[in-house]
């Protein structure tokens, strides 16, 4: 697959021309309701399916279908992040009209780790070919224990890095409206909401840890890793708001995620024996998030109709 130079710039130029948009149009702290979050992800989605029409057009079936795979996959590990994101807002009690504003910056390094995961994966594989393999066992591994762990939350007071934060870094005890720093008694000291930015930073690196090889497994060209991943992560923000007060509905979202984590990481320790064709590989990823996401909700809405009943 070659890409021209100037592809690449485009891709850019697109990024970070919906990024100043996306800015300029919550310049003010505000409420962003459910309503504006579904309108903001279909804008987001119909991006990233246009751009996957493009790469379908320019190069072809096979490379648009590792696209839309990679973009599916990236697009249902992000669902986790949105879990996490909650916990840490309401952890710090992060007030509605704040959170875009440490979303928005959270996802503009998002893309700016991610893209040095990627050419750092993309450099590794190129030279050592047996680094697939790793990252295929790293992947069965992870959903291995992510299926097992899945019913575990975070706690933020027992992150490394929010201590060591406070300790290195002098934190007020409010918030001064959107600002992440305050001068007070002549030296600049971190509000709450700096550190909620770190925490969301760090938390994104982590999953990055497992989104990329996940990715990896069903493309090796940089260019396809990198929109998939850039495009998927561009809706997160909206994605947030549109299903926060929704997660306690996605019960087994975290079994399904479990399952397509082993599927492709499985899917790369097969490469030298059989190269599982790329529409299987989106079928099956489909199909195991499709029955997770179905099952949630019927169990949910049984157990929301019993205590109605009940009640």
């Amino acid at each position: 697959m070659l890409v021209p130079l100037w592809a690449w710039a485009a891709v850019l130029g697109v990024i970070l021309l919906m990024l100043a948009i996306d800015l300029f149009a919550h310049r003010r702290a505000q409420v962003i309701g459910v309503r504006e979050a579904a309108v903001w992800s279909a804008v987001w989605l119909a991006l990233g399916l246009g751009f996957g029409a493009v790469v379908w057009w320019a190069w072809g079936a096979e490379f648009a279908g590792q696209y839309f795979a990679g973009y599916v996959i990236e697009k249902s590990l992000a669902v986790d992040n949105v879990f996490v994101f909650a916990i840490i807002f309401g952890y710090f009690a992060v007030p509605r009209e704040y959170q875009h504003r440490v979303l928005f910056y959270g996802v503009l390094g998002a893309l700016v780790f991610r893209a040095v995961f990627i050419a750092a994966g993309s450099v590794l594989i190129a030279s050592f070919a047996w680094v697939l393999y790793v990252f295929g066992a790293f992947l069965v591994v992870t959903g291995i224990r992510m299926a097992l762990h899945r019913n575990d939350t975070m706690d933020p007071e027992r992150s490394v890095v929010l201590r060591l934060f406070r300790r290195l870094v002098p934190v007020t005890d409010t918030y001064h409206g959107a600002r992440f720093l305050v001068r007070q008694s002549g030296r600049w000291v971190a509000t709450p909401l700096l550190a909620v930015l770190v925490l969301v930073e760090v938390t994104d690196v982590v999953f990055a840890v497992d989104s990329i090889p996940a990715i990896f497994a069903v493309t090796q060209q940089p260019f396809l890793v990198f929109t998939s991943n850039a495009f998927a992560i561009l809706g997160l923000r909206a994605m947030y708001f549109l299903l926060a007060d929704l997660m306690h509905r996605f019960v087994y979202l975290k079994l399904g995620l479990a399952l397509v984590l082993v599927w492709v990481g499985v899917k790369m320790l097969l490469l030298e024996l059989y190269k599982i064709p790329t529409g299987i590989s989106l079928a099956v990823v489909a199909t195991v998030l499709a029955t997770a996401v179905t099952a949630s909700w019927l169990r949910t809405r049984t157990a929301n109709a019993t205590s109605d009943t009940t009640g």
